[in-house]
């Protein structure tokens, strides 16, 4: 397959297996949130994973490197995100693994089987309409604001896209933390494991990852907390393993 690249478009090397993505900064690239979910989320070999709000695909190409997932569902639905995500896929030869779908997470349901992923992630907007100036047409603003599609609206799709007993595991803000385990529970499934990440060691959390286990018993696993950079601003060995 030939790949075309469109204006303002570039290739990065994601140096992980030789696997690469195509981006454009004039709309949303991936941050370090997505690399740190990648990792955090348990996905066993064999396992059927979907990622709500895929973007540009980042996190599937990412566990395609870092996993034996059989197959891995995106979906996007920005139609130019889409188009991104589904030519990186065939840029890296991901086709027989990772499928990206253009479609409304709300509604995802409908066309993908209930009760059918053993594990889903989602990197979603974290901050709520209202809180800033947002302009509904803008890429980064739906990516980055609740426009589309509400803190709700994804764990109620996580949910019945799980299997029981499934696993869904999010980035997001701590300050949503009270909402993110609240709605957890609001949809049956119960936060099991937990870690704030810290820029240093001298400010507060700036993520939060969780992952909850659809109709899990109550229990919680508070895991260390992980820094980006040491004392001098260089990564810290824990974000350079990651």
């Amino acid at each position: 397959m030939e790949l075309i690249m469109k204006d303002g478009e570039r290739i990065d090397d994601l140096q992980l297996k030789g696997l690469r993505i195509i981006q454009d900064k004039s709309k949303f690239c991936f941050g370090t949130d997505a690399i740190l979910l990648s990792s955090f989320a348990r996905v066993n070999s064999g396992d059927m994973v979907a990622d709500l709000g895929t973007g540009t695909g980042i996190i599937p190409i990412l566990l395609c490197g870092k996993t034996n997932a059989r197959y891995i569902r995106g979906i996007e639905i920005q139609h130019d995100m889409v188009d991104m995500a589904r030519r990186s896929v065939a840029l890296n030869e991901l086709e027989d693994r990772v499928d990206i779908s253009e479609g409304d997470i709300k509604i995802a349901h409908a066309y993908l089987e209930a009760g059918s992923f053993d594990v889903v992630v989602s990197n979603p907007p974290y901050k709520k309409v209202g809180s800033g100036i947002v302009n509904p047409n803008d890429k980064k603003a739906i990516a980055r604001h609740e426009i589309l599609c509400t803190l709700k609206d994804v764990i109620s799709a996580a949910s019945r896209l799980l299997r029981f007993g499934g696993r869904f595991s999010m980035v997001h803000r701590p300050d949503r933390l009270i909402d993110i385990v609240c709605g957890m529970r609001e949809y049956n499934i119960e936060p099991k494991r937990i870690q704030m990440v810290h820029k240093n060691q001298s400010k507060p959390p700036s993520l939060v990852l969780i992952e909850g286990i659809l109709g899990g018993k109550p229990s919680i696993d508070c895991l260390p907390p992980l820094f980006i950079y040491d004392e001098e601003g260089n990564y810290t060995p824990q974000l350079c393993k990651i």
